[in-house]
Order: C-alpha cells, then structure tokens, then sequence
C-alpha cells in the first residue's frame, strides 16, 4: 500500500522546505524526499506521525496486558534476575 501524495528531491527540498513542510503539517501528505531517485526518506506531519507511534504501540501494550493478566505478585531482585540470565 502505498501512501505517499507527493515527492520531491533533496536539491528541490533545500528551497522548498517550508511548502513541503506545509504540505505534510496542514496538507495531511505524506512526502517522499528522494536521492538519486530512490527513496531516502518521508516527511509526514505530527498527527500522522502520532498515529504511527500509537499503531507501534499496540502489541507492547497487549503484551503488558496479557503479562499483567498472569503475574503473581512475586518479584525478583537485580541480582537474581542477572543470575538467571548468566545462566
């Protein structure tokens, strides 16, 4: 799946960084800065990239709940856990 709205050089960048900028913040666009003409990198604004790392963040959350759902209460100290895993 590809998102990407727009694309633009890291040459055309340097004197459009503001309109690509604007483009990823109020746009709602995710650019694509190329290289060469390759891909190198994506501008995308904050509430896309907050989604992103919302999205990262749902297996660790689950995988909380799931330990959380199991735990006894017993605890470990910093010692014991390095024994355990030395060994």
């Amino acid at each position: 799946m590809n998102t990407i709205t727009s694309a633009v050089t890291i040459r055309a960048l340097r004197d459009g960084l503001a309109d690509a900028v604007g483009r990823a913040s109020y746009g709602i666009e995710r650019v694509e800065i190329t290289k060469n003409g390759k891909p190198a990198a994506e501008l995308l604004g904050t509430e896309d990239f907050e989604l992103l790392e919302r999205l990262e963040m749902l297996p660790d959350v689950a995988g909380y709940r799931a330990a959380k759902l199991v735990d006894d209460g017993g605890r470990v100290s910093p010692n014991e856990l390095l024994a355990e895993l030395d060994a």
